[in-house]
């Protein structure tokens, strides 16, 4: 692959030299890739030393910060869509499935993002617990679920439903509603959008 000095390359070179930006990017062919990586697999590059690896790590943490900085002040989730919009930046450089809790308030503006768990979705590492704790504390009127799937796919699993009705029985009972469920993944011909919502997949009303 052949990759010119310019724009994002340019500013990686800024950190590691012109050589190793290009040595990179073509180890990595993305700055998503290059995102997902830890410190170690960079220094794998010749000429990447745990120095450079470190301030390389730290800037693509930065540009994450500034990404959410830009966001305006309580969103309002009121569609999958910018359920979405919210969290695609940060789940899209997480290379294992990680779920979020979103905490809305009466109005369904944001009160808090909260990350819950990372690997498998199962009901072992998703407990009711550890997701609606926040949202009492925080006084959530409702809450919105999100995680990735790194493959890509935007496909239910049977997981991914059984965790979500759990969870909506479980926010009946404490009176804080779970309003919908969001699989983030990848657009492809099939699928143009790169999420699936499970309320509108009808997973709320079986």
């Amino acid at each position: 692959m052949n990759y010119n000095l310019n724009s994002a390359t340019s500013l990686i070179a800024n950190i590691a030299g012109n050589n190793e930006a290009l040595a990179l990017m073509e180890r990595f062919g993305s700055l998503t890739a290059l995102a997902r990586a830890d410190e170690h697999e960079l220094t794998e590059v010749s000429g990447i030393g745990q120095a450079t690896a470190s301030a390389i790590k730290s800037a693509l943490e930065l540009a994450k910060q500034l990404s959410l900085e830009a966001l305006p002040e309580a969103p309002l989730l009121d569609t999958p869509e910018r359920v979405a919009d919210l969290v695609r930046e940060e789940l899209r450089v997480e290379s294992i499935e990680t779920l979020y809790v979103l905490l809305l308030n009466v109005r369904r503006r944001l009160i808090k993002k909260v990350k819950i768990s990372q690997g498998i979705l199962d009901t072992l590492l998703v407990h009711p617990r550890e997701v609606f704790r926040p949202a009492i504390v925080h006084h959530a009127a409702a809450i919105v679920l999100i995680h990735n799937h790194p493959s890509g796919s935007c496909q239910i699993s049977d997981a991914d439903a059984k965790v979500t009705r759990d969870l909506i029985r479980a926010g009946q009972l404490l009176k804080i509603e779970v309003l919908d469920h969001v699989i983030l993944g990848l657009k492809t011909a099939e699928n143009p959008k790169d999420y699936s919502s499970l309320r509108e997949l009808g997973f709320f009303y079986a």
